[in-house]
């Protein structure tokens, strides 16, 4: 028998609690644990012998080079020591309480833990992971990855948005990742990919709607954004984003925005695998594609590299997907990069808040060009 809809929006519910008290119970055992046991909390208590301990190289020393913080901390080092690199960029928990319940909401930390244990080793065109660690108790975590040479690097930004060109990469290369997973996912939470599901089944999507709706009263006092244009959306976020979240699903790099993009000899990559899910490869194009370039340029491409993409899935492994389905589904998946944008320009303290404004406006835009909210309702 069918769950009802009340019984699903009760075990919803239910799911919620449990996470939310999982994320404060970490935090609050990570406050009264301290530096006592387990994982370092930033870079600057990292020693030589627990950074040994993780990549599996005797480390005679460190030396913090620099840093920066967001969602995680981020450090890249100096190491001394046999058969270990010269450089090492780490990644660890956030270093404001508030911030690491953030990341505990999402999963951030352990996700990325997962993939670079599970699924990194099938895929190229991101950093080299060293070694990782998680600690499930205080949810600490550590990434130790290849630090990207600058001067074979280019890292992009919202406020630099793409060219045709290099988003043709970036579209082969989500297509190599979604074609190399094609057909393995299963059907229930079970098996060595298991841990992966849809950003609308996640139990934290409850609070979607409440963040969208705060964004969009907070960026209508304070911009000219016509954020309003997604009300519907915010209004009917769990029914909208299950309905683009519909089968088939493969595994998406789940926030591949310009700050997690980069070129290397020519050669597109992709940073920050920490929202890692499962879901229909048209989420990933949409946001992709409508957050990193500048809308006109992506109105008069995104069918052409929409093909771009469907050319690659299919010699990858994946299936040869349905033109014109294909854009009915990216038309409704613009769905999210208006609602991620919205959000993170309207909360703050993720992003620069030019970078998040211009993607909010990109957004919006999409919306309206693509005409998703009467997409979305057709198919409602």
């Amino acid at each position: 028998m069918a769950m009802s809809s009340t019984a699903r929006q009760a075990f919803s519910v239910v799911g919620l609690a449990g996470h939310l008290g999982r994320g404060f119970g970490r935090v609050a055992t990570d406050v009264v644990v301290g530096n006592r046991v387990g994982l370092p909390r930033c870079a600057a208590d990292l020693d030589a012998a627990t950074l040994s301990r993780v990549i599996g190289a005797a480390v005679e020393s460190i030396t913090v080079l620099d840093g920066d913080a967001g969602t995680s901390s981020r450090a890249r080092l100096k190491l001394l020591g046999d058969d270990v690199p010269d450089t090492v960029f780490v990644k660890l928990p956030a270093s404001t309480a508030a911030t690491r319940l953030m990341g505990e909401l999402g999963r951030l930390g352990h996700t990325e833990v997962r993939f670079y244990d599970g699924l990194a080793g099938e895929l190229t065109g991101l950093p080299k992971c060293y070694g990782t660690a998680f600690d499930p108790w205080t949810g600490r975590y550590l990434l130790v990855l290849e630090d990207l040479p600058a001067d074979e690097c280019e890292f992009p930004d919202t406020l630099h948005p793409l060219s045709v060109d290099r988003a043709a990469l970036i579209v082969e290369l989500l297509a190599k990742l979604h074609g190399r997973f094609w057909g393995r996912l299963p059907a229930s939470g079970r098996g060595p990919l298991g841990w992966l599901y849809t950003a609308s089944g996640d139990v934290t999507s409850l609070l979607t709607g409440s963040l969208i709706k705060t964004s969009i009263k907070r960026l209508s006092e304070r911009t000219d954004i016509p954020v309003e244009n997604g009300r519907f959306i915010a209004e009917n976020y769990r029914a909208t984003a299950a309905l683009i979240d519909s089968p088939p699903h493969t595994v998406m790099h789940g926030d591949a925005h310009p700050g997690n993009v980069y070129f290397r000899n020519g050669q597109a990559g992709l940073l920050d695998w920490q929202a890692v899910r499962r879901g229909h490869p048209s989420r990933e194009l949409a946001y992709t594609l409508v957050t990193s370039m500048a809308s006109e340029d992506r109105r008069a491409s995104q069918r052409d590299l929409l093909d771009v993409y469907r050319a690659t899935l299919a010699a990858s492994g994946g299936p040869d997907l349905d033109r014109d389905d294909l854009w009915l589904r990216f038309r409704q998946a613009a769905l999210y990069a208006y609602v991620a944008p919205v959000i993170t320009a309207g909360m703050g303290g993720m992003q620069v808040d030019d970078i998040a404004l211009e993607g909010a406006r990109r957004g919006v835009a999409a919306l309206e060009d693509l005409e998703t909210v009467a997409a979305l309702k057709a198919s409602l």
